[in-house]
Order: C-alpha cells, then structure tokens, then sequence
C-alpha cells in the first residue's frame, strides 16, 4: 500500500487536495516502498529495544544466557565429536574451531528463526495499524547483533587466550579487520532473505512452522560447524560448496585461526545470498497485501 504525506492547513476542507495520506492499491511485485522503511526508522529502534529488552524479561542471569550457551554447546561438541568421535579438526584447537563455527552459525540461526515467524507472530500488530511490514524482520536482525557481539566476545576470549599461549593458529591480520564487517553483513542478509521468504509461505502452510525447528537443526550437520571441508568426500564436497552458511564459516576460521579463505565459494555464497534477498522482499511484498485473511 502506498501513500503521501502533505500538511494539513487550518483552513483545509474534505473537497481539498491536501490530504495528510493518499492510499493506492498496490498492484505490481516490484512495488516495493522500500523507502518506507527509512521513514519508519523511529519504530524500528523501537522494535529493536523491545526485542532486546523481552529476552532478558523475567530471567535471572540475563544477558549471561549467551555466554553460557554456546559454551555448554561447544563443551559438548569437543568432548563428543573430539573426544569420543575422534573427528579432526585440522590441527586447530577444538574449543577454538567450535566456537568459531558456532558463532557465525548462531547469529544466521537466530536471524532465520525469528523471521521466518513474522506473519503469524505478528498478526494482531499488523491488523491494527500500518506501517512497513519489512521493519519487523529487519529489526529482528538489527537485534540479534547484540547476541552476535556477546558471544563474539566468548569466542574472542578463548582465541586471545590460545594466541598469548602459542596455540598453532595464524591469524590474518589484515583479512580480519578487512572481512570481518562484510561476514558479519553476509549473514544478516541471508538470514533476513531466507527467513522472509519462509514467513511468506507459513501464511498459506503451516506445516513450515514446524518445518523450521528441526530444519535448522539438521542445516548445521550440513555445514561445516562441527566438521572442517576438508573432511567430507571429495564426490560430496560441492554439495557442501553451494550450502551459503559454508563459505561465511570457513572465512571466518581462515582469518582468525588460519588457512586459505574460499574466495569463490564466498562469491558463490553472496550470489544466493542476493537471489534469496531480492526474492525474498518480493513474495514477502505481495503476501503482505492479503495475508490477514489467511492467517
């Protein structure tokens, strides 16, 4: 739905042409509007605080939660998968290549799954007033940094730990200040798209609710968080290749712990990343048009 914004003047009657809101009915897919998100900036960092402030609600340890998972998970991950299942992990530290798989792999997941719940979660809001409909999902993203920076913090003290104790990692000094930022954008965007285009379909289909719990769940076996590339059969590598999360990962252990950054496979990876987006934005344009009589 589109509309412009005039003044209203004191003298201004119903058979004026100063409206304070035209509204047309949107008609084609790439009407877009996305400068409409821009002028609704003031209610996405609304929906940012509220977001942050509604995960520690009630809580105890608060903002400890994300500290202690992934720590607990990485735990598990060395002491199943290095310990038990004797997995390698290409010379490099375990706790340090779990956590830096779980980190990336943790901000996508989170990205992805809240997302992908927008429609149906939201549906009392979004039959109430208007407002963009893709400030939700982008908030969401915008929130999950928070997450992001507070397990970073966990992956980058055992990292400073390991490297004033001479653990055999070679960080790449100028990739890290160079990639770090881009990764980090590379992720919000595909979880974003990804989960867009989810929310779109949950409308109609339901059964992608719970499709979306496992489904993630059984992603990350797909990716190499658990396991490096070099690992998987040779038959078998491409398929992991055209997994998007798999390049974003093993750039983010080639600059911090060492090795050879997969700039193909990350060009690969920021091409579906685009398609997803773009495609994304699209479906989730046109279903937000007429969603309330299917939800």
């Amino acid at each position: 739905m589109s509309y412009d914004l005039r003044p209203l003047t004191s003298d201004s009657s119903p058979d004026d042409d100063d409206w304070s809101m035209i509204m047309d009915p949107e008609t084609h897919w790439w009407d877009l509007h996305l400068q409409d998100v821009w002028h609704y900036r003031d209610l996405l960092w609304m929906f940012v605080r509220r977001d942050f402030v509604a995960v520690y609600k009630q809580t105890v340890l608060g903002p400890l939660w994300f500290f202690i998972q992934p720590l607990l998970t990485t735990l598990v991950f060395t002491v199943v998968f290095t310990g038990i299942a004797r997995i390698p992990t290409d010379g490099l530290p375990p706790m340090l290549f779990y956590l830096a798989g779980t980190t990336p792999w943790n901000y996508f997941a989170s990205c992805f799954t809240k997302t992908s719940n927008t429609f149906v979660a939201n549906a009392g809001i979004f039959g109430k007033v208007y407002f963009p409909r893709l400030v939700m999902p982008i908030s969401v993203v915008i929130s999950n940094l928070v997450q992001f920076s507070i397990q970073f913090l966990l992956f980058f003290g055992f990292w400073a730990y390991y490297l004033a104790a001479g653990a055999k990692i070679s960080p790449n000094w100028p990739m890290i200040f160079a990639l770090t930022p881009p990764l980090l954008v590379l992720l919000a965007l595909l979880g974003l798209g990804t989960g867009i285009v989810v929310s779109s379909l949950t409308t109609k289909y339901r059964d992608f609710t719970f499709l979306v719990g496992f489904g993630v769940q059984l992603a990350m076996y797909a990716t190499p968080v658990i396991y490096p590339v070099s690992q998987v059969p040779e038959k078998y590598r491409w398929l992991i290749q055209l997994n998007p999360m798999t390049a974003p990962i093993e750039t983010f252990r080639a600059i911090f712990l060492g090795g050879d950054i997969p700039w193909s496979a990350l060009g690969i990876s920021s091409a579906i990343t685009a398609v997803l987006l773009v495609l994304g934005i699209l479906i989730f344009n046109k279903v937000e048009q007429s969603f309330m009589d299917t939800v």
